[in-house]
């Protein structure tokens, strides 16, 4: 029978615990931007309008010949 390796377990318990503290400190600061809505939707990625503004990373730059 296999050992459980606890300390894998520990290390990915910490690793959640840190991801949630960063999450919530990141709403926090977030709170405060009412007036200034954040560019990202909820699942994380950029609306359009803040892709067009930031400079689309799929254009390609003007080929000069």
């Amino acid at each position: 029978m296999a050992t459980p390796n606890y300390s894998y377990e520990k290390r990915q318990r910490e690793l959640a615990k840190k991801r949630k503290t960063e999450e919530k400190r990141m709403r926090k600061a977030n709170k405060g931007d009412v007036a200034n809505p954040s560019t990202e939707s909820d699942d994380g990625t950029q609306n359009e309008a803040s892709a067009e503004e930031s400079g689309s990373a799929d254009t390609a730059p003007p080929a000069s010949t």
